[in-house]
């Protein structure tokens, strides 16, 4: 790419982080008065694992001050496997639905989201949770269960390709995968929609951070990702739904996380 064409590139993504409310009339689709989309993305027939909703075992770590004192992007974990209840937190803290408004108007969870679409789906990679077979898995927020979309195993080494081969990202436990159904915002901010939505996903990570800070666990989100092979992983179509973050995820080691943050990114 020349420099004209970077030039020009960093010119139109500045722009793009501007807001264009206002800029130009658009009627939404909403606006229009049709259908509203589905909530969520419904199972597909998979065998479900119900997640427990009794998290006063696993989180450790009930001071926020010291959460977020604590917090850091973390890049080593330990061998030991996570449990199911650990995870069973991080999806609910994230993407979790805490009740209904309207008929099936929107759904409240513990993150925002413009306009309450919520347009992101959660995929696990997982390698190593305790009884979990390694695979993949789509989270159903509204049963607050797991879907297993299919065995696989080499898991490890699935999710540090997907992480554009930064190898560090195959020691974790299991790797969350935010696909986005982008008709959800664009349904009621059509043009307007997807500058909103990367706001949303911003909103999810920060939740994963700090509850995985909250349970022993560490994470460090990854924004490159092989794309086409990410959204093949998950079964996704790439075009309607397609991945937009990754954050692999783990028990933290301790030993290593000890000596300070300033090692974080020693191997990578």
């Amino acid at each position: 790419m020349d420099e004209k064409t970077i030039a020009s590139r960093i010119a139109q993504n500045r722009d793009f982080m501007k807001s264009s409310f206002g800029r130009e009339a658009v009627v939404s689709d909403q606006q229009k008065l049709l259908p509203q989309p589905p909530l969520v993305k419904e199972a597909q027939g998979g065998k479900q694992i119900p997640l427990t909703r009794d998290f006063s075992q696993v989180v450790t770590e009930h001071d926020y001050v010291k959460l977020l004192e604590e917090r850091v992007s973390n890049r080593f974990y330990a061998d030991t496997p996570m449990t199911l209840d650990q995870l069973a937190f991080l999806l609910w803290s994230t993407q979790g639905v805490r009740a209904i408004r309207g008929k099936n108007y929107a759904a409240l969870r513990p993150v925002p989201s413009a306009g309450a679409r919520h347009p992101f789906e959660t995929y696990l990679a997982v390698s190593r949770v305790e009884g979990l077979a390694p695979g993949i898995y789509h989270y159903l927020p509204m049963e607050h269960a797991l879907e297993l979309v299919k065995e696989q195993q080499g898991m490890a080494e699935e999710i540090a390709a997907c992480a554009c081969n930064q190898k560090w990202a195959a020691k974790a436990a299991v790797a969350f995968f935010y696909t986005c159904v982008a008709y959800r915002g664009e349904w009621r901010y059509s043009v307007n929609a997807h500058r909103v939505m990367l706001m949303d996903v911003g909103h999810i990570m920060q939740n994963l951070y700090l509850s995985a800070q909250a349970v022993g666990c560490g994470t460090c989100a990854v924004a490159a990702i092989q794309q086409r092979r990410t959204d093949a992983l998950l079964g996704v179509d790439g075009k309607e739904e397609y991945t937009v973050y990754m954050a692999p995820v783990g028990v933290r080691d301790e030993s290593r996380n000890a000596t300070g943050t300033q090692k974080l990114y020693a191997d990578v």
